[in-house]
């Protein structure tokens, strides 16, 4: 193909991509759809967003998908009325081409999607988000961002202590609209100091002042029936977090940090052990659902003897900017200069979401000076055989086609380094051309974005807690 062929075949796909983000926007807002392709998300992105979400599947599957061929499929969803539904646009077109049987597409989605078709909205579930940190504030983040036509989960609330600066509330406002990791804010932000409000993309978020949660009444703020989310780790047992269901208009809450006494719950993994009847749940830390996850993929195809787990983890604020007193070992040192030999829970964490993982493994982890996106090193002693080839195969095809998609990512570059997976949303990504296996051996480098990936397993989480999944299609076989 001549230079000009290809320029013109670019400039006709982006042609594409443009009339396909009103129409992603619009099944989204009004019938409550999100469309992805092969997993990645394509609602309110770009129009070369959209493009590399299709590359991702030449450049994994080495199969050709286009804009081409999933327009099409979009415009027949939004003709057949499906409604309240996860859409995988890229994932039907495929489908389809393999088993249309000369079907003609709007028969073959009618029949593929049919329990979408037509289906009613449900009531949404109020959020208070207690604690507005760096988690709590990548939650508000995707909370807003995810305010559609559905609303199933909807920002009311954020409870902090009352700052001693003056302008507390612009302060609070000002770190959410610009963030020195992930970029500023995408949308508009203003401030309402007489009514202790922040109004971001039209959400009127509730700011509330208090030390402890069972003093607050939130239904004084019209909040009824609302799922909290801890995010300052001061409680972390059962006794402790129910202080939030004392508050008056709260009835369920969720610990953005590993739990004592509740369940733990890694999204992909253990999440069908939470019941209707649940009302405190954990979702554990954010190595523990970087790497379980993949622990059970491989548990579940090779069997795991035993194995070791060492985080290399960006510096939290925990630590100290400059040599002082820590109540921790090593942590008082500097942390932007230091590389800092530090415990992690995670690797013994890992049983209580992966029982077969029981006393199976040991961990470490050494804190560095980077800001944000760590890496887990498995070195696993397993079951059965196998080589680098057909442990990376498989690997892919969970991360394309499994039941942990969400979860588990997949990276074959030659050039990734741990800025390329800043914003990433799944768990973790394995590293291919990292991995070491031979015998009943291997070595597994998973990367994490420990901010925003595990911010979207919270919210994972937070769905299955208000029973507001979307349902997927197509669905897993």
């Amino acid at each position: 193909m001549s230079q000009d062929q290809v320029f013109t075949d670019w400039k006709e796909r982006e042609a594409i991509a443009e009339a396909m983000v009103p129409l992603i926007g619009g099944l989204y807002r009004d019938q409550n759809i999100e469309c992805s392709v092969f997993g990645r998300l394509i609602i309110k992105r770009s129009v070369v967003d959209i493009l590399k979400a299709h590359r991702f599947v030449r450049q994994v599957e080495e199969q050709e998908l286009t804009v081409i061929d999933t327009l099409p499929v979009l415009e027949a969803v939004k003709s057949l009325n499906v409604r309240n539904a996860h859409i995988d646009a890229g994932k039907l077109a495929v489908k389809f081409r393999n088993e249309g049987n000369g079907q003609d597409l709007e028969a073959f989605l009618k029949e593929e999607l049919a329990e979408a078709i037509n289906t009613e909205e449900r009531e949404p579930t109020d959020v208070v988000l207690y604690g507005f940190g760096r988690i709590g504030r990548l939650l508000a983040r995707l909370l807003i961002e995810r305010t559609g036509g559905g609303q199933a989960l909807r920002l009311r609330a954020m409870v902090v202590r009352k700052g001693a600066a003056a302008k507390d509330l612009e302060k609070r406002a000002s770190l959410l609209r610009r963030d020195s990791v992930h970029g500023s804010f995408k949308g508009t932000i203003t401030v309402d100091e007489e009514n202790n409000t922040i109004t971001a993309n039209g959400n009127v978020i509730q700011v509330i002042f208090a030390n402890s949660p069972d003093e607050i009444d939130y239904t004084a703020y019209g909040i009824n029936n609302a799922m909290v989310i801890d995010n300052t780790g001061k409680w972390r047992d059962k006794e402790g977090l129910s202080l939030h269901l004392q508050s008056k208009g709260a009835s369920r809450a969720v610990l953005t940090a590993p739990g004592k006494g509740v369940k733990n719950i890694v999204m992909g993994v253990n999440d069908s052990d939470i019941t209707p009847e649940d009302t405190i749940l954990s979702a554990a830390s954010c190595t523990t659902n970087a790497i379980t996850p993949v622990l059970k993929a491989i548990c579940d195809k090779y069997g795991i003897e035993n194995g070791h787990v060492e985080t290399v983890h960006a510096y939290t604020n925990d630590q100290n900017l400059i040599d002082n007193y820590h109540k921790g070992d090593r942590r008082g040192r500097a942390a932007g200069l230091n590389m800092v030999i530090t415990e992690t829970g995670a690797a013994k964490a890992v049983s209580k979401a992966l029982p077969a993982m029981e006393g199976k493994l040991t961990g470490n982890a050494i804190r560095v000076p980077t800001p944000n996106v760590s890496m887990a090193i498995l070195n696993l002693n397993l079951e059965a055989e196998a080589d680098k080839e057909t442990l990376n195969a498989y690997l892919r095809e969970a991360a394309l086609h499994g039941s942990m998609q969400k979860q588990i990512d997949y990276s074959n570059s030659p050039e990734a380094v741990s800025t390329d997976f800043v914003g990433s949303r799944a768990a973790g990504v394995v590293d291919a051309l990292a991995t070491i296996a031979g015998g009943k051996r291997c070595v597994l480098y998973v990367w994490y974005d420990n901010e925003f990936g595990y911010s979207c397993q919270v919210i994972r989480l937070m769905q299955k807690m208000a029973q507001c999944t979307l349902p997927a299609f197509p669905k897993q076989l």
